[in-house]
Formats: C-alpha cells, sequence, structure tokens
C-alpha cells in the first residue's frame, strides 16, 4: 500500500501524532527502501489483566502489523520494577522480579488475542537496562534536567504540595527513553497520559545520534461508568479474558452518550458503519438499547468468537429481559462449620464467603441497597439466614450462585 494510504490508516482514531509530517516521511523512506518501520509499545505488568483501554492502543499496533511494519512490545521487567509515576500523587510501591514476571506471563498470553504472534516481537528491557554500568547510568541522567522533569504536571503538583518525590521516580522516564535508543525506533505508541514519556525517547534518541522516533498518542478509553478513564483499581473496566456473559454485561451498563466512543475505540468497525450508526441515534431511526446490543455483541466476537458472543447475548435477554435464570449457576457448598449455634449464617459471611462480594462491609452495603435476592425475592436486612434446601443467590444484575450446607 502507498505510503499516503498507510498514513490515513494510522491516523484514524489517534488523539495526537508527533509529527505528521514525520510520520508520513518515515513511511515514504520505508515504502522506498522496503524496510518496515520498527514500532514499539512498553508495557509494565504492574497489573495482570489487559482490559479494553489498554487494546484502544494494541489495536493501532496491529494495524501496522498488517500494513507490513514490525511491532516490538516491550516488557517492562525492569522499569516495572520502578513502577511508571504518571498520574500518580505519592511513590509507587516497588515490585518484586518475580511478581513482575508472573504478570507478564498473563501479559504475553493475552495480547495475542489482538496481536499477529508471527508478526510480534517480545522483549524485555532488562535486557539492555540491566546491562548498563554505573558510568552509563550517570551519563544517561546527564542528558535531561531536574527542571525539565519538574514540567511534569505529576512531579510538578507534589513537588508544590511537598509531597515526597525519589530520585528514582526520575529515571523511570529515562529509561522508558532509553528502549527507544536501544531498539532504534521508528515509531512509539501510548495513551496520551505518556506524551512525557514517549517524548523523552524522542530526545534521548537525539542525543545518541539518532532520528528520533514519532509519537502517537491514543484516546484514553472512558470507564463503563462514564465518568473516569479504564482502570481495573476502579472497577470499571472490562478485560478482554473476562467470560463473554460479563463482557456482554459490562457493555450494556455503559451509559448511552459513551456508545459512539466505545464503536470507535473498542471495535474494528468501519469508519462509515460508525457514522451510519451515529446518525441513526441522533435522528432516533435507532434506539440505544438495540446499538448497545449491538456493541457487546462485537467486542464479545471479537475476544471469544462468534458462537460465544450469541450464547451471551441468549443468556442476557433470558436473565435481564425475560428476568429468567441464567443457564449456568455456579454450585457452591457450605461448611457446617460456618453456621452459628442456631444452625443459621448471618448473609454478608455467606455472600463472602461463596467469593460474590470482596468483603462483609460490601455485602452489607449492597444489602441494603436493594442489590440482593435470594430466591428471586430482595433481601433488605443482613440477616442470619436458613439454608435447610439449595438456595439461589443474587447480588447486582450479573452475579449468581447456588449454594447448600454441605452435610
Amino acid at each position: 500500500m502507498r505510503p499516503e494510504e498507510q498514513f490515513e490508516i494510522l491516523k484514524g482514531n489517534t488523539a495526537e501524532i508527533i509529527s505528521e509530517e514525520e510520520l508520513l516521511s518515515k513511511l515514504k523512506k520505508s515504502y522506498e527502501t522496503k524496510t518496515p518501520l520498527k514500532v514499539k509499545l512498553g508495557l509494565d505488568p504492574t497489573a495482570p489483566d489487559i482490559h479494553l483501554g489498554h487494546a484502544v492502543v494494541l489495536k493501532k499496533l496491529r494495524e501496522f502489523q498488517d500494513l507490513g511494519h514490525e511491532v516490538i512490545l516491550i516488557i517492562g521487567d525492569f522499569t516495572g520494577m520502578i513502577g511508571d509515576p504518571t498520574g500518580k500523587s505519592e511513590t509507587r510501591r516497588q515490585m518484586t522480579k518475580e511478581e513482575v514476571l508472573e504478570n507478564a506471563k498473563t501479559y504475553k498470553e493475552q495480547v495475542f488475542k489482538i496481536l499477529d504472534p508471527e508478526k510480534t516481537k517480545i522483549k524485555f528491557n532488562s535486557e539492555w537496562l540491566a546491562n548498563l554500568k554505573f558510568e552509563d547510568v550517570i551519563r544517561l541522567a546527564s542528558k535531561y534536567t531536574v527542571a525539565r522533569m519538574l514540567e511534569r504536571e505529576d512531579f510538578s503538583q507534589r513537588f508544590r504540595e511537598g509531597r515526597p518525590i525519589s530520585i528514582h521516580e526520575f529515571f523511570y522516564p529515562l529509561m522508558q527513553g532509553y528502549d527507544s535508543v536501544a531498539l532504534k525506533a521508528d515509531v512509539e505508541l501510548g495513551a496520551t497520559e505518556q506524551k512525557f514519556n514517549i517524548l523523552m525517547g524522542r530526545t534521548l534518541q537525539k542525543e545518541y545520534g539518532q532520528e528520533p522516533q514519532v509519537a502517537m498518542l491514543m484516546p484514553i478509553l472512558i470507564g463503563i461508568d462514564g465518568v473516569k478513564k479504564m482502570s481495573k483499581s476502579l472497577g470499571n473496566y472490562i478485560g478482554i479474558n473476562e467470560p463473554p456473559g460479563e463482557i456482554y454485561g459490562k457493555v450494556m451498563s455503559i451509559p448511552d452518550e459513551i456508545l459512539i466512543e466505545y464503536y470507535n475505540l473498542a471495535t474494528a468497525l468501519p469508519k462509515e458503519e460508525v457514522k451510519k450508526i451515529e446518525r441513526g441515534l441522533r435522528d432516533g431511526s435507532l434506539h440505544p438499547r438495540d446499538v448497545k446490543m449491538a456493541l457487546a455483541r462485537e467486542i464479545v466476537k471479537m475476544y471469544h468468537g462468534f458462537e460465544e458472543a450469541k450464547k451471551a447475548e441468549e443468556n442476557f435477554i433470558k436473565v435481564f429481559q425475560k428476568k429468567d435464570l441464567p443457564d449456568e449457576i455456579n454450585e457452591l457448598y457450605i461448611s457446617k462449620d460456618n453456621l452459628n449455634p442456631h444452625g443459621k449464617i448471618w448473609l454478608p459471611k455467606l455472600l463472602s464467603i461463596a467469593g460474590l462480594v470482596s468483603s462483609n462491609s460490601e455485602a452489607q452495603r449492597l444489602i441494603l441497597q436493594g442489590a440482593v435476592k435470594i430466591n428471586g425475592e430482595r433481601v433488605e436486612n443482613p440477616l442470619d439466614i436458613d439454608i435447610k434446601e439449595p438456595i439461589i443467590v443474587q447480588v447486582g444484575k450479573r452475579k449468581f450462585a447456588k449454594i447448600a450446607i454441605k452435610d
């Protein structure tokens, strides 16, 4: 494909490219020399799961692969032990090498739901960072000033508020930037919040006599709450490895106002098709519920296949529109040791043991909010309950369990 055509494809859905002229120039040079561009993405495995927010960047990488370019996925086993300070109001806990490598295993398994494994190179940045001598580190640190480092919003805010900034945190952007030097990267991808770190790569490449990489910044996907960025720590995420029914149900919970954003960033549908859906929502010819169901079906299909998407939709209709029970409910047996002297069990404790909530306090809150049902009847007080026969417990819209006492 000609460079101008590649450029138009790659430009789609990006938030910012620094710079567009440089990207087009690199594509032209690649086309003329028949040499693929080296396109880099760094991932610090500080949490083991990849969600739809991460997938926004991974899908752009796949576009580069489909156009014949070389994709290099860097697992930040070395930088991950520091932790990216981006957006943090305090120093992150340093992870052990073992924790980072364990999370990295899951990352490697999940990224190939999006990337082509045959066209993906995976590198660990300890390959070059662990081999730097102290004099190399000093030389690296001399390439940037403290004043420039404090231009970062998170650092400057912490400095103004008198919050501690550890010296090792200054090394994070330097180390991420040095990854680009080590690989001689042509393009680096990341979310908009990674702008400072990615531009550091451009700066260091110039300092080391290399042609600077293009920074391609992708939008941040809003979480299913419709307010904050998608994040596992905020609980507003959709993991690409979650069960089909869970993904489907979570998509159905997103606010109508962000439907088109999800179509653009979380699916691979053509632009014209998304614009047609947007027009239909605007003129009322399409109902938001139907558009949302189509979105949920599309996202499940991307990560679990057509048949699982179909089953997830059928189950959703059965449970949430026809008010039936799901076809598959986990069966759990509770030991008699958990019963009180009267042969009963406190409901919050039962929900916690069953894994339907994370704590007794969360269970009490959900019960008082009316989010817990037993055999289809809403429970509004955290009572002691008697389980003589198996019961079906529902928490929220998507969590079910059939619970019995083990003899």
